[in-house]
């Protein structure tokens, strides 16, 4: 089991972060020893400026929970991958030391195609590829041993009772047998080093925060450490109610604040998971919940543990024995975003060596239309609604260029140059965004990122559309299906930019590599649509 945050058993200081008190030297020693480390007084005093909902100690925790996570469905993926690896390379190598098995012929491929099923079944059954089990030492490794000996056992009673395997060489098969045993037992030693070395980083656990407080919340806290193998750390709690039914610390886990803060708690820390803590009876207070929640790049589960009930459709899991109703899942998650990443990697390689005659010739074009950087560099809004800098030609005037985005381009405006306009048609300012597809700040297909300061009617674009931070739950990219719909250029109207971040959402709901091939084979032909491009 993981070792939380906080000890329930610790004695509960009425001011839990009041100087000297027994919670406050907890938590000073557990986030000053994560990934990053907590941050300074300064950086602290500044995030408190720029996320006014949240408490000094709040932020405090949040930047003790930053660094990226690693997926467990990949992990274990890749250990089954290496497995058939290291059990197909050494029946090669076996061949090596038994003479009179001069060749691999097709009884040896055979007899390694049933080892390697098998082997995975094995496997399976022993639960070796199990965190909690990849955690443990010689119990791993005896688990390995005896998997892999029950598959010789029964390839030796075939061979026995029905003569299968019988031309194959005594002297391959111990040689087979014994090389991918050590190699099996090797590779399981490395995993135990990097699993470990990944929990104790923090790297390989799902942090939870509890939404909603009190009993129930306890009751909870209380039911989730008791599985003997959680992954599950509480961060922390968070709750609109302030009375004594929401009480500062419970079960030895602090209040950190109410649900805006939550969001903003969310987007400075690596959360995994919020667990919703709420009766299922209190139907309406959980559907506003969810509406403020459903924005952020998290899994949403709602505890079914308060009305003691049981299921078995999709829509529901269990950790351990308590169960969850599963209500949002985190996009593009795991493989799909290993799958996305390599999607990105290749395609936005083959975009530059392709097209960058034509970035060159765009280049020498800028230079020599007007004075000035060839590059604009502006701030837009990224994954989770971090800040990033993505790239563009320049296609203004120096001296008039907007990087705050505090003026929309519209058209025939006097701050674009004539190089400008062209490219800005023909969206070829956007082609230096590929290296930022590279750099891993953009997505090739995505929502398009937005400029922080973007606004209609005097109004930002997250007032004129209510869950306008949705479309953060994935990176932004460099086309996407708003642009393949129309939905690109000047956004003056409030239901221009309620269009675009509806196609967003449709984007990341049915998301698949299909989909991206979709939009990325349609862009260069969208592209001849320059109406509302300029």
């Amino acid at each position: 089991m993981n070792t939380p945050a906080f000890k329930p058993s610790d004695p509960v200081d009425p001011k839990p972060f009041s100087e000297g008190s027994p919670l406050g030297h907890r938590l000073e020693k557990h986030f000053r020893h994560t990934v990053h480390g907590a941050a300074s007084q300064t950086n602290i005093e500044m995030l408190s400026a720029a996320n006014s909902s949240l408490s000094t100690d709040a932020i405090e925790i949040a930047q003790g929970l930053g660094g990226k996570g690693v997926s467990v469905p990949v992990v274990t993926g890749i250990l089954r991958l290496t497995d058939v690896c290291l059990i197909v390379g050494m029946a090669f190598a076996a061949t090596l030391t038994a003479p009179q098995a001069a060749w691999f012929g097709l009884p040896n491929l055979y007899a390694t195609g049933f080892a390697v099923l098998f082997a995975l079944a094995f496997f399976q059954a022993a639960d070796v590829y199990q965190v909690p089990v990849m955690r443990q030492g010689l119990s791993q490794l005896g688990r390995v041993a005896a998997g892999w000996t029950l598959v010789f056992a029964m390839f030796a009673l075939l061979r026995s009772t029905t003569g299968i395997g019988a031309g194959l060489s005594d002297t391959w098969i111990g040689a087979w047998y014994a090389l991918s045993l050590t190699g099996l037992c090797l590779s399981r030693l490395v995993v135990f080093r990097l699993v470990r070395h990944w929990m104790n980083s923090g790297r390989l656990e799902r942090r939870a925060i509890i939404v909603g407080g009190g009993t129930a919340a306890q009751e909870l806290i209380h039911d989730l450490e008791a599985q003997a193998d959680n992954d599950i750390r509480i961060c922390g709690i968070f709750d609109d109610r302030s009375n004594d039914r929401s009480p500062p610390v419970v079960a030895g886990y602090p209040k950190l604040g109410n649900i805006s803060a939550l969001v903003e708690f969310a987007r400075l820390a690596r959360i995994d998971m919020l667990i919703v803590c709420i009766p299922l009876r209190a139907e309406q207070r959980v559907l506003e919940l969810l509406k403020k929640l459903w924005v952020l790049p998290v899994d949403i589960r709602l505890s079914a543990h308060t009305d003691k009930v049981r299921f078995r459709n999709r829509g529901a899991s269990f950790i351990g024995t308590v169960p969850f109703v599963d209500v949002v899942e985190k996009p593009i998650a795991d493989w799909d975003m290993v799958a996305k990443r390599i999607f990105d990697l290749v395609f936005a390689t083959a975009a530059i060596i392709t097209l960058f005659p034509v970035m060159i010739a765009a280049a020498i074009a800028v230079k020599l239309d007007s004075k000035g950087p060839i590059l604009f560099k502006q701030k837009r809004y990224g994954f989770n609604n971090e800040i990033i800098e993505i790239l563009k030609f320049r296609s203004m005037y120096t001296e008039m260029a907007d990087p705050d985005a505090k003026k929309v381009v519209t058209k025939g405006d006097p701050r674009v140059t004539r190089v400008g306009r062209f490219i800005r048609k023909t969206s070829i300012d956007e082609l230096p965004q590929l290296f930022n597809v590279l750099g891993g700040s953009l997505s090739l297909v995505g929502p398009r990122p937005h400029a922080v300061n973007a606004h209609t009617d005097n109004k930002t674009w997250d007032d004129v559309v209510d869950g306008y931070f949705a479309r953060h739950k994935v990176k932004p990219g460099v086309t996407g299906w708003a642009q393949i719909n129309g939905w690109r250029g000047e956004v003056d109207t409030p239901d221009k930019i309620q269009k675009r971040v509806e196609c967003d959402v449709y984007y990341i709901e049915n998301w698949s590599i299909l989909f991206d091939l979709q939009i990325l084979f349609l862009t260069p032909f969208r592209l001849l649509n320059t109406e509302n491009a300029y």
